[in-house]
């Protein structure tokens, strides 16, 4: 019986070699007529005397995926179910499916195959990698994040981290669903955005910071106008009409042309926003968004990784340090006067994402910033599922800071 991956091999060639990809057509007409051609060649090699019709069906959409789409990954890619792809190089491929990571029994053809996929995935987006720059950050069209390390560095072949984000962005009820607020934490968040306080959220990897950003975005006043500032473009903001959305730039092979997120929170700043976003803080930048909060942005949002509010707090001072020398107290002062609230997510042992702290930055005294704890995740235990059982409990810290509530008519509680 003639070898299925062969014949993949073969079809491919000659389908390449007979393609015009400078046809003037849309990319809808040009999938199809691609398909036309993977299924004639199918036929003219009596391929159902050797194959039944699943495997026939698998040859041409194999074929279809590695010259348009994202090779033997791309029904992950379209299973809703799965939320993380890793690629530990051509013959290994795990995938994260409810919160537990799996090992699946796809395999590249060959590790240039995989190469090939890689250099697709970041040329869509204007980026590069090669042996000198190793390492990238891209998204795909439906806006998953890809992060790609190549050899040198990545010693057991290109590794590839692909998360997915749902087809729909997160909102608010589908985060009481997923039981990581309850309704009174909800409407109190839809408060806080409406009132303009600048949220900053934290948490681990894959602990939802992103999704929660987004759900918390959804809540802005649609007339109001929004610039947002990412890496890689992953917010989903279908709710605002007026948004300008900006996304670094790598630089080129010479070392020109980055555009960096300091850069972009800079430019942002004369686009006449009411509100900026920036997708996450990493580094120097960390200075430019504070500074921009504290200079009539109110209402502004970032998030950052960190195991708790206290250690988001010293991170960020050490981000603000790697972009000026400052004395630690102005760096702490200005800190303490450009955040409103602090939302702490986390990833618990059941795989569940759920909100552990919302907390108030009241100000700044005697070499620290002071924290008002506002909700905190109360374990119940858990049920019979290993669910973990528990609520966000209203502490009995009264809300301080009120008066950016009040100058918009609002009552927080």
């Amino acid at each position: 019986m003639a070898d299925i991956h062969e014949i993949i091999r073969e079809i491919r060639k000659e389908v390449a070699m007979n393609t015009d990809s400078t046809l003037e057509c849309s990319s809808e007409e040009f999938d199809n007529k691609l398909l036309e051609q993977i299924e004639a060649a199918c036929f003219l090699r009596e391929l159902t005397k050797t194959f039944n019709v699943a495997e026939i069906k698998y040859i041409v959409d194999t074929v279809f995926n590695q010259m348009r789409r994202h090779d033997v990954i791309e029904p992950l890619i379209k299973d809703p179910s799965i939320t993380e792809i890793m690629i530990n190089g051509p013959k290994q491929v795990f995938i994260e499916k409810n919160g537990k990571i799996f090992e699946t029994d796809i395999t590249f053809e060959s590790k240039e195959r995989l190469e090939d996929l890689i250099q697709n995935m970041v040329a869509r987006v204007n980026r590069s990698v090669n042996e000198a720059e190793p390492i990238v950050d891209a998204r795909l069209e439906d806006g998953s994040r890809v992060n790609i390390v190549l050899p040198p560095i990545a010693l057991n072949g290109p590794l590839v981290t692909i998360r997915k984000f749902p087809d729909k962005p997160m909102t608010m009820d589908d985060l009481i669903g997923y039981r990581s607020i309850s309704k009174e934490v909800a409407q109190f968040l839809d408060k806080l955005v409406k009132a303009k306080y600048n949220i900053f959220i934290c948490g681990g990897t894959g602990s939802g910071k992103t999704s929660f950003l987004n759900a918390l975005s959804s809540l802005i006043p649609q007339d109001e106008r929004i610039v947002t500032i990412e890496d890689s473009a992953e917010l989903q903001l279908f709710s605002i009409k007026n948004i300008a959305r900006l996304e670094t730039r790598n630089a080129n092979t010479e070392g020109k042309g980055e555009i960096t997120m300091k850069t972009l929170i800079k430019t942002s700043l004369r686009m006449r926003p009411e509100r900026i976003i920036v997708g996450e803080v990493r580094g120097e930048e960390a200075l430019d968004m504070l500074q921009a909060m504290n200079t009539g942005h109110d209402g502004s949002m970032s998030t950052g990784h960190a195991n708790s509010t206290r250690d988001m707090l010293s991170r960020l001072e050490t981000m603000v340090l790697m972009a000026a020398p400052l004395p630690l107290e102005a760096i702490k002062k200005q800190i303490a006067s450009a955040l409103d609230f602090i939302i702490f997510l986390s990833r618990l042992r059941d795989h569940t994402r759920r909100v552990l702290e919302i907390t108030e930055v009241v100000g700044y005294k005697d070499g620290e910033i002071l924290l008002n704890p506002i909700y905190v995740f109360e374990e119940m235990g858990q049920n019979k599922y290993g669910i973990i059982d528990g609520y966000l409990r209203r502490t009995e810290n009264p809300l301080i800071n009120k008066n950016k509530a009040k100058q918009r008519g609002i009552e927080l509680e």
